[in-house]
């Protein structure tokens, strides 16, 4: 004898489980499109890079001469007149770095012919390892080929900007600026509601003075660097030990690629002066090790706490910025981690944070 047994447990198991597989199906598609537009994005970004890197940092760098504009203000000085105080404390702080740059680099310049037989003597050392080496790879019947310098011109496109970038990243900062209050306003009084503009307020003060902070704590840790190499050149008998401690400290805000320059500079210099080839390598090597305390143990924890976040997050925006757009990618790095943290912190919703 037939029973009819309940259907309605079964439909509903069916209809929860045709639940889930569409509940699934529209994380999958999510998160490809997600992946998809990370894929454009970080493609926009590589093919405009000459438009949207100068402009970026323009924004960047304006914000945080803002933060001290804004200090300024608050002992009575006009807005106007803290910008431009601001841009000629700037400008002239560069100016005299450059200076103390230039003339010996000019100095150097005009002794390179002679430069060539000192260099050329004082690597005589390296003629038996490498005679030597030569003979090994006869006997092996390998042959390994220098490398060639066609890297040479790509490496010059990757450090130095255009003129293009550099004209639009001062039009820009001059006019950001100028125009950031008016704009700073305009932003707060798009939202409708109070609480809005309030919160809008909120993230707009805390950029500034993160990114403030951040200036003077990098400003401050370069200039510590920059001071000890010149005491080290100094010590190690190298000429023109304040150029280089100068150069110390403007290359050291280029994270990474900025410390090997100078490291091969101080190996030139040092293997050029110095009496034996071991005594010019004294000061590279110290400067090797100051740069290794500061970039991996310093800089990395005072930025990283400053953005609540680890040293490897922020080792890992150097290492993708840097690749994208290059050493002012590596600048701007933390800046725009900083301003990312901030935005979520407080557009993201508390419970999607835990």
């Amino acid at each position: 004898m037939l029973q009819d047994f309940p259907v309605g447990p079964i439909h509903r198991h069916n209809g929860d489980l045709k639940q889930r597989r569409s509940l699934r199906s529209e994380d999958i598609i999510a998160l490809v499109l997600t992946g998809l537009f990370a894929i454009a994005l970080v493609g926009t970004l590589a093919i405009a890079k000459t438009l949207i890197m100068p402009m970026a940092a323009a924004l960047i760098v304006g914000t945080m001469l803002s933060a001290g504009a804004r200090v300024l203000e608050r002992y009575r000085i006009p807005r106007g007149l803290s910008v431009v105080l601001m841009l000629i404390v700037s400008g002239g702080t560069v100016a005299l770095f450059l200076m103390l740059i230039s003339s010996p680099l000019l100095a150097w310049m005009s002794r390179l012919p002679a430069l060539g037989p000192q260099l050329r003597d004082k690597l005589h050392a390296f003629d038996r390892p490498l005679t030597l080496w030569n003979e090994l790879q006869s006997a092996l019947g390998i042959e390994f080929s220098l490398p060639k310098i066609e890297w040479v011109q790509p490496t010059l496109e990757f450090l130095s900007p255009t003129l293009t970038e550099f004209l639009l990243f001062f039009v820009t900062l001059i006019l950001f600026t100028l125009s950031w209050p008016n704009l700073r306003r305009s932003l707060i009084l798009t939202f409708e509601q109070r609480e809005d503009r309030l919160e809008a307020l909120r993230i707009l003060n805390e950029i500034e003075d993160r990114l403030g902070n951040y200036l003077l704590t990098v400003t401050i840790i370069n200039l510590g660097v920059g001071i000890l190499t010149g005491l080290i050149a100094l010590a190690a008998g190298l000429p023109n030990a304040a150029a280089l401690g100068a150069l110390a400290a403007v290359l050291n805000y280029i994270p990474i690629i900025g410390p090997a320059l100078l490291f091969v500079v101080l190996t030139i210099v040092g293997v050029l002066t110095a009496q034996t080839l071991g005594g010019g390598t004294i000061a590279p090597a110290l400067y090797l090790g100051l740069v290794f305390l500061e970039g991996h143990f310093i800089t990395p924890s005072i930025v990283g706490r400053g953005v609540s976040l680890n040293a490897l997050v922020v080792f890992l925006a150097f290492a993708f910025w840097t690749w994208l757009w290059g050493p002012m990618g590596s600048f701007l790095a933390s800046p725009m981690l900083i301003v990312a943290i901030i935005l979520r912190e407080h557009l993201a919703p508390a419970e999607s944070r835990q």
